[in-house]
């Protein structure tokens, strides 16, 4: 589905009975996409550990929160993703699991990201998951600047039920394939906090494996929201 071709959806009621372990087996699934997506044989910009305030993952708890928890939204399902910050601005799409392996946006539409739709919606409790490739054989895709956000930066979530949750950046981190943590990325903290991860690929380019070394994850958490513009809340 191309960029602009989303509806508002009717909010999407929270799933119930929903434990850590089964979102786990979904998540880890993810991971297993993201060791091998991201295409187009380039470095993503900031590298490994490099510009706009990346650091390296260190095993173990979440990054520490800069922010005091919010009150949690009400589920409704997100439409489109803005970080003006780095001139971010997208369409976003449910993916889910097909054939045991996550469904990204197809390369056919670089410009659009992925919300799982396994999890959270954004600015609901918990932590929501959005991901986008960050290049494709014939340039750039969505997530390409990603690595360049900045701690503090607002990340704008607009859903369904026309509000906006806003996201302040926390910590980006670039994570190594072959040491990733999928509890530290994936879940949410003790106090199930309304948190975003958006995540693609990063590191170096590995035109052997077509594959790169490394995902770039960055970590926010809802500091507010409001009315989307237009909306006529």
């Amino acid at each position: 589905m191309a960029a602009g071709q989303e509806t508002a959806a009717d909010t999407r009621a929270k799933a119930d009975g929903r434990t850590w372990t089964a979102l786990a087996v979904g998540l880890l699934l993810l991971a297993a996409w993201l060791t091998g997506h991201g295409s187009g044989g380039r470095t993503a910009p900031g590298g490994a550990g490099g510009a706009g305030g990346v650091s390296a993952a260190a095993a173990g708890d979440h990054p520490p929160h800069l922010y005091a928890a919010h009150v949690p939204l009400p589920a409704s399902d997100p439409v489109r993703i803005d970080i003006d910050s780095i001139g971010l601005h997208a369409g976003l799409v449910g993916r889910g699991l097909t054939d045991g392996t996550i469904d990204p946006p197809p390369y056919s539409t670089p410009k659009v990201a992925g919300w799982y739709t396994g999890g959270p919606t954004p600015g609901a409790a918990g932590a929501a998951l959005i991901v986008g490739h960050v290049d494709t054989e014939t340039g750039p895709a969505v997530f390409f600047p990603l690595s360049t956000v900045e701690p503090g930066a607002l990340v704008a979530v607009t859903r369904a039920d026309h509000s906006v949750a806003d996201f302040s950046v926390e910590a980006v981190e670039v994570v190594p394939k072959d040491h990733f943590d999928a509890t530290r990325v994936y879940g949410a903290d003790a106090a199930n906090r309304p948190e975003l991860r958006l995540i693609t690929c990063g590191g170096d380019f590995d035109s052997a494996r077509q594959a790169y070394s490394a995902n770039v994850v960055v970590y926010a958490s809802l500091t507010g929201s409001r009315a989307a513009s237009g909306s006529g809340a």
